[in-house]
């Protein structure tokens, strides 16, 4: 079969897999029960190879390998979801936490990486793993921005305070664009021989996170003024899936900018400007249900992929102790990035006194960090005399730390918010005349 036939069988899969979890138990999100089951489904298959029964487990690998997760990803779904997802961002909200996001998706993603690499050189070389630094730095690079189709997926259907909530999917909505910088730059680094200059850094940056929102905006006005001069329903809809799979495509793949940023500014602008002054009465109302389809299903088959990811990763010994001690690291070096400049906005705003820990415990990672570990070039760096893949020891870190924070996190993030909102239901953080920061 071709690999469209084996994402037709995933997808029935998927969705099957939702509606018996769901009438199973719909206390739990759909997307944690797909992945928790995908993943129990896939470690049954291993231990029935592993029993010599049937040759089952060898076909999923072969199927899954086939289905190519990082392409699927980071060059497919990725400004679906995206776009998806910014839409229902209010714009009121977000330019009245711009410098907590901006702050967020810059300095705590860079203090996260940083804390991440040189807590996993250290720990490694005490197990006497000579790995060295930079593939742990590009480890941090990777599993530090949490992800925003994991944090939608399970964070906005909480109901948690209104600026609260914009705090965690603002940041997952950029501080991706901003993560995947970083890891490109230090994969450029570690693989491809690249000198890291402050100028070669400047230039990336400047081309890939500017660039995809300059782009986000163009993308974002042609749609306008398309989607103003019609009065088709249908087509005014149809126009909006122009930005996700031409304008995606265009970005990565012709101007190399970040097509995650773009399709999260175009689909702000789409969410809040478009809609109410370019679409008809009728497109309004169907525009959110039409894009909460496309959000669901895509985010059951990713979550199901997720589970089933289980079958590319190859384990041994230092993965082990190594997928062990990355989930404490990831969380504690999330917390401390978060905060240093929570601290200092402390003395401008007042906030819910459970922000920092839902903040810090309700920063999912999920399918992109698993995307760009894929990324790596597979048996293309070793680790000292071990014959150890970099990219395998990595991928087990990785993966270990999305499961936590899918099945753990996920579950458990529910009662916190639940704790922040019997503070005073009715409370946000407010900025008075004398402390607003401009």
């Amino acid at each position: 079969m071709d690999i469209y036939a084996y994402i037709c069988f995933l997808s029935a899969l998927s969705i099957l897999l939702g509606f018996f979890t769901h009438k199973i138990s719909d206390k739990v999100q759909s997307t944690i029960a797909i992945t928790a089951a995908a993943m129990v489904g896939s470690l049954l298959l291993l231990i029935l190879g592993w029993l010599g029964w049937f040759n089952i487990d060898t076909i999923a690998k072969d199927v899954m390998q086939q289905v190519d997760f990082k392409r699927f990803l980071l060059n497919g779904i990725l400004g679906f979801l995206l776009f998806a997802g910014s839409l229902g961002i209010k714009l009121p909200v977000l330019k009245d936490q711009k410098w907590e996001i901006s702050i967020f998706a810059l300095f705590s993603t860079f203090i996260s990486t940083m804390i991440i690499g040189y807590l996993i050189y250290g720990i490694s070389h005490l197990i006497g793993l000579d790995i060295k630094l930079i593939y742990c730095i590009l480890f941090g690079a990777l599993i530090s921005p949490t992800d925003p189709i994991a944090v939608l997926a399970i964070i906005k259907n909480l109901r948690a305070p209104k600026r609260l909530s914009m705090q965690v999917e603002g940041e997952s909505l950029f501080n991706d664009g901003v993560g995947l910088v970083i890891f490109v730059t230090v994969l450029a680094v570690a693989f491809g021989g690249e000198e890291a200059t402050f100028g070669s850094i400047l230039e990336l940056f400047l081309h890939e996170a500017v660039g995809g929102i300059v782009l986000g905006f163009i993308l974002g006005f042609i749609a306008h003024l398309l989607i103003s001069a019609t009065d088709d329903g249908s087509m005014e809809i149809l126009l909006t899936l122009t930005i996700p799979t031409a304008g995606f495509m265009f970005a990565t793949n012709i101007l190399h900018v970040s097509g995650a940023l773009a399709m999260v500014v175009s689909g702000i602008m789409i969410g809040n400007w478009t809609r109410h002054s370019g679409f008809s009465e009728q497109s309004q109302r169907y525009l959110d249900h039409f894009w909460e389809m496309i959000d669901h299903f895509l985010n059951s088959l990713l979550f199901f992929l997720i589970g089933f990811a289980v079958l590319l990763i190859d384990f041994n010994i230092y993965g082990f102790i190594l997928m062990i001690v990355a989930i404490p690291v990831c969380l504690a070096s999330r917390y401390i990035s978060l905060w240093l400049p929570f601290k200092f906005y402390q003395c401008f705003r007042t906030y819910n006194p459970y922000t920092l820990k839902i903040m810090t415990w309700g920063g999912l990672r999920g399918g992109l960090a698993l995307a760009m570990a894929l990324s790596i070039p597979p048996q293309t760096a070793f680790i000292g005399d071990t014959g150890m893949d970099v990219r395998d020891l990595i991928l087990i870190m990785t993966y270990s730390v999305v499961m936590f924070s899918i099945l753990v996190q996920g579950v458990t993030i529910e009662k916190t918010i639940q704790q922040a909102k019997l503070v005073d239901p009715n409370r946000e953080e407010y900025l008075t005349p004398s402390n607003k920061i401009d």
